[in-house]
């Protein structure tokens, strides 16, 4: 038997390391400055570049693909060249991978402030960085699938099938989603309109959490959880029914987002019935977790780093069941939109993510430098940091978001409702907004530690860059043996494997999105539902760029509750044919704003923007003074039309050509009646802009209690 002897690149795995802690040091301050400004709006800093809309996606970008994404790659670096007893195919390009990573970070970092964004969450970098994704991510797929063929361990892993499924699924998820006609440089259109759009992103955007934010840390548990505890995994056999159930279910809960919207009902119940089924497989990747720690509880107590897998995989099954809960329609009436959502999310980021994270490095960083941890003692005080920032996130969102659901929808005795003010029940959760950053400062308290310990050890050691090792080739002859176990041998064909996860993955997504796409009925037209104005269209783009969406939906719900509340009719699947993108929103932090077209005069809009305060006193919302300083970009008017053309939107030649004359004479209307209510702004403004597009939105139906425009 010939020994072959080769070095792991340990280099690439303390760069991304190293990147992880940054990034995260980075995304936790700027949600924590995010969580303030949700209570105290001076912290908005009165800039345009630092609002809660815009660094809002900067946050959730800077966590997901910058502090998470980096510690998946350092893990499955780290994990792969151990388990294909293989240096990875290429160090040129994992090099490539590295700072292409990094650059995606960097632009995102610097465009997201600037406005620049398609607005979709969890996706809202424009084309030219969604194009570098894609390459980037081809890249390291290459270089991981390539490592695994030319491994000397007959066998995957089960860690690598995770890997496998990650890599294929977050290539076809991001591509989906990001078709876009671009319109300039920095600025873009979704193919897809309304309700395909809406199916189309919350596909996409429950699949980037389930494929980035779970598939890879299940991998990654698959490998660290049992070499920190010194115990093989529970149960080979519950690890593949875990996973092949998993991948395949998981892909088909999108549509448990849009529950009680305008998709259709057939595809909300689909949603449904996969999210519940989805426990089964979840719950099966935690107790695989949990009880390959079964005889080991003692080390549990004593080891830090086993603290926090354990703490981690509990935090799993939690979110894993909480989700499928939530999607019920009679939870989901009352949760959605709430911060009870928010609550959810963050158990599983800081709770999973999080803590498995801080075991890797913990795990990792020794064992790359040949030394110990510096202290012991300080991983236990960031443990206990992170658990408590954990506790005081989460109850005040929970408690928050049930004080949110039932005051939204509590009527008197006399039928009205009990709460008409939505400020009224903004104002009474603040306390628990103070709570949740407080728990948010314990977090990266814990996290700061984390770092300084990494630094301390990483002086005490020395990186061992080229890791030697040494182990038998493959054998070529010896790969199959007869009445072998099916899945023994498909784990030794990893193409063959690849291709039938692809195919898992792709049976959900075609069955939901077909239909919706090429069958007319599930999306009925409205005769009087009519293209944006050139104004408007300028209007909605401010309104996307300044990121009101992450604040206010455009989603009307058929309850009661809500057609009172907003004074008009649920919202219709018709009324959104000609909005690329889509803009329902997830949150309600403030009112939706489906039905405020015509419910308030121009000039209580223009009070508003420029000091929220004046006209809702206590409100949270920032400042939006420089709306009323810059002028509309009017030579942006004819490629944005005709983008919109190509895309299906029934905008005429003549139409496109006077694009700029009709834009002029809707505002100077607009900002005539501003000068009569004594306020004087030139009709080339961009608060003008807004405000037609903030007076058109809900009035192309049926509407009650309006003012005459």
């Amino acid at each position: 038997m010939q020994i072959e002897k080769f070095n792991y690149d340990n280099k690439i795995v303390r760069n991304f390391i190293i990147a992880t802690m940054i990034f995260g040091v980075v995304g936790m301050l700027v949600g924590l400055l995010a969580a303030v400004q949700l209570y105290y709006p001076a912290a908005n800093l009165g800039l345009q570049y630092t609002t809660f809309g815009r660094i809002r996606p900067l946050h959730t970008n800077a966590i997901i693909f910058a502090f998470v994404g980096n510690a998946i790659f350092a893990g499955v670096y780290y994990s792969l060249q151990r388990l294909c007893k293989s240096r990875m195919y290429s160090d040129l390009l994992s090099q490539v991978h590295f700072w292409g990573w990094q650059l995606i970070i960097l632009c995102a970092a610097i465009t997201l402030p600037l406005g620049f964004t398609s607005s979709k969450e969890y996706a809202e970098l424009e084309w030219p960085i969604d194009i570098l994704i894609a390459l980037v991510w081809v890249v390291f797929g290459i270089n991981m699938i390539m490592t695994i063929v030319k491994r000397r361990e007959k066998q995957m892993y089960v860690a690598i099938w995770f890997y496998i499924a990650t890599f294929v699924t977050v290539a076809i998820l991001h591509i989906v989603n990001s078709i876009e006609l671009p319109v300039s440089a920095t600025k873009s259109y979704m193919v897809y309109a309304g309700v395909q759009d809406a199916l189309v992103q919350w596909w996409y955007g429950h699949n980037a959490v389930a494929f980035f934010l779970t598939t890879p840390f299940l991998g990654l548990m698959y490998y660290f959880l049992p070499k920190a505890a010194g115990r093989p995994v529970y149960s080979y056999k519950l690890s593949i029914l875990h996973f092949w159930s998993l991948i395949f279910i998981y892909i088909w809960a999108g549509p448990h987002h849009l529950l009680y919207s305008s998709l259709p009902d057939w595809a909300q119940s689909l949603g449904v019935a996969f999210s519940i089924m989805l426990i089964a497989p979840s719950w099966g990747g935690m107790i695989n977790g949990l009880l390959t720690l079964r005889g080991a509880w003692d080390k549990v107590r004593d080891e830090p780093i086993l603290k926090m897998f354990a703490v981690g995989v509990t935090a799993y099954g939690m979110a894993t069941f909480e989700g499928p809960m939530l999607s019920l329609k009679n939870v989901n009436a009352i949760a959605h939109f709430t911060d009870w959502i928010v609550g959810h999310v963050h158990v599983g980021a800081l709770g999973w993510n999080g803590l498995l994270t801080f075991a890797m490095i913990y795990y990792m960083i020794p064992k790359i430098y040949n030394t110990t941890i510096f202290s012991k003692k300080l991983m236990n005080v960031h443990f206990w940091l992170a658990t408590l920032g954990i506790v005081f996130y989460a109850i005040p969102m929970y408690w928050s978001g049930f004080t949110q659901g039932l005051m939204w929808k509590e009527f008197t005795a006399e039928g009205t409702l009990q709460y008409p003010e939505f400020l009224k029940i903004t104002i009474q959760i603040l306390p628990l907004h103070v709570l949740r950053s407080f728990g948010g400062l314990l977090y990266l308290s814990g996290f700061l530690v984390l770092i300084y310990n990494i630094i301390k050890t990483i002086g005490k050691g020395s990186l061992v860059a080229d890791e030697p090792d040494e182990a038998p080739a493959i054998e070529k002859t010896k790969l199959f043996v007869p009445g072998e176990f099916w899945h023994a041998v498909l784990e030794k064909k990893p193409i063959t494997f690849t291709l039938l996860a692809i195919l898992m993955i792709l049976i959900g997504g075609a069955v939901e999105m077909l239909p919706t796409f090429l069958i007319k009925s599930n999306i009925p037209t409205i005769a009087s539902v009519k293209p944006y104005t050139p104004l408007e269209l300028q209007g909605r783009d401010i309104y996307i760029r300044e990121g009101c969406n992450s604040c206010h939906t455009q989603w009307v719900r058929p309850f009661r509750s809500e057609t009172e509340r907003y004074q008009g009719e649920y919202s219709k699947a018709g009324e959104f044919v000609y909005d690329h993108p889509f803009l329902w929103g997830s949150k309600r932090t403030g009112p939706d704003l489906h039905r405020l077209g015509g419910k308030y005069p121009d000039s209580w809009h223009y009070n508003h923007m420029i000091d929220p305060r004046t006209m809702s006193p206590g409100s949270i919302m920032p400042r939006y003074p420089w709306l009323a300083e810059q002028a509309i970009d009017v030579n942006s008017t004819t490629p944005k039309m005709k983008a919109m053309q190509t895309l299906g939107v029934p905008y005429t030649d003549d139409e496109i050509v006077s694009g700029n004359a009709d834009l002029k004479k809707q505002a100077d209307k607009i900002s005539a009646g501003l000068q009569k209510d004594g306020f004087k702004i030139s009709s080339d403004k961009e608060l003008v802009a807004l405000i037609a597009y903030l007076q058109r939105l809900g009035i192309d139906i049926k509407k009650q209690n309006t003012v005459s425009r």
